[in-house]
């Protein structure tokens, strides 16, 4: 029973902490920039509940790293940040003083790139040590690499490590969900191997605080970036140009992000015309910073699933009723939240322009040879997205 370990009192009181942290963690759902939806409210604390899982795995489970695993960051059920709705982000601890080599199968992903970070900044991490991106990285004839992270040179792929190095992330974004296979790979210490630590109460001790603080500290820094977009919607802006803090930027093309507010009698609909690039993507989310449910919802597109006009543009329409147009942005009960656009290895980065009218008077506001898209079409649109993603995340 209780008190028949000396270190009750202690382990009682770190697991209180513990909950008395995430607790004051919801105050972030009704301060006065969040959304009084209902929607908005349940989702953000689903998102608070969600991710407390990333914290601990950060801080708690995978953070040693002398034992490093890579491990995915997000999926369809845990997000934050602005997930990218093509992406597999995963990722592991390293220490700059150490090396590593990260192996395996490449895989088809359309966009792909190794990141090593420093810890500092923000709760996901300093400025970017180095990056190897797509054709940079050599991988053989059977599609099998190695990359090498350390502070001296290695053959091959290398990325050079500070002192300071805390993190290696690898991005990998799906053009074709159904046919672009996922990476197969692992991180290993280089080294004589050492014995696993024996887990104890202080590491447990330290993992709870750090993992309750995390899951604060992050959902409030995503948060508290995007209200600098949502007093001036309907723009598509670098966050570069409105906060200077460092953070892991996706290496090749920082996105362009707009915030959009929509009754439910308005559409808003989004022109630009895509430049030449390796890849480019368009992604729609809720105030949280949460891409849709992009399983079973048309919350996004992309170099290969878009359909463009015949004059190279791409039309973008948010409507909360479909409006028969193949590059639709369904809000999912939302009505407001955040689209982003990337464009990756590309020749210009236009910037995407903004016309919000009445759903009753949208055509007239629609190109008179405006693609459109059957219910039949709509369907199998739909049915392709979740066999995308159950490839993408073998499930």
């Amino acid at each position: 029973m209780y008190g028949d370990n000396p270190n009750d009192p202690a382990l009682k009181q770190s697991w209180a902490a513990f909950c008395d942290e995430l607790k004051a963690a919801g105050d972030i759902i009704f301060r006065d920039t969040t959304p009084a939806h209902d929607i908005d409210r349940a989702k953000g604390l689903r998102m608070l509940a969600r991710n407390i899982a990333l914290g601990l795995q950060f801080n708690l489970e995978n953070n040693n790293p002398d034992f490093p695993e890579l491990l995915r960051y997000f999926d369809p059920l845990r997000k934050q940040g602005g997930d990218n709705t093509d992406a597999l982000y995963v990722g592991a601890p390293i220490n700059g003083e150490h090396s590593y080599t990260i192996s395996g199968y490449r895989g088809g992903a359309r966009f792909f790139a190794i990141t090593v970070l420093e810890d500092g900044a923000t709760p996901w991490g300093g400025g970017v040590v180095g990056n190897l991106i797509d054709h940079q990285i050599d991988v053989d004839e059977q599609g099998y690499f190695e990359v090498h992270l350390g502070p001296e040179p290695m053959p091959g792929n290398w990325i050079k490590t500070t002192p300071g190095a805390w993190r290696v992330t690898v991005r990998q974004f799906f053009a074709d969900w159904e046919n672009e296979a996922p990476m197969d790979a692992r991180i290993d210490r280089h080294g004589e191997a050492l014995p696993s630590p024996e887990f104890d109460i202080d590491t447990l001790q330290r993992g709870l605080a750090a993992s309750a603080a995390w899951v604060k500290d992050s959902t409030h820094y995503w948060a508290d970036m995007l209200d600098k977009w949502q007093c001036q919607p309907n723009r598509f802006l670098s966050y570069r140009q409105l906060d200077d803090n460092k953070i892991d930027a996706t290496p090749g093309g920082e996105p362009l992000i707009c915030y959009w507010q929509l009754p439910r009698d308005e559409a808003l609909i989004v022109r630009v015309t895509p430049p030449k690039a390796n890849y480019w993507a368009v992604e729609f989310g809720n105030y949280w910073w949460e891409t849709m449910d992009y399983r079973y919802r048309l919350c996004s597109t992309n170099c290969h699933h878009a359909q463009l006009e015949d004059n190279g543009e791409l039309l973008l329409v948010v409507s909360h009723t479909d409006p028969g147009l193949p590059n639709w942005l369904d809000p999912s009960g939302h009505v407001e939240g955040y689209i982003t656009t990337r464009w990756m290895g590309a020749s210009s980065c236009p910037v995407p322009q903004c016309q919000q009218v009445k759903r009753a008077e949208l055509e007239e506001y629609l190109p008179a040879n405006a693609k459109r898209i059957s219910a039949k079409a709509r369907r199998e649109q739909l049915a392709g997205r979740r066999r995308g993603v159950l490839r993408r995340f073998r499930a």
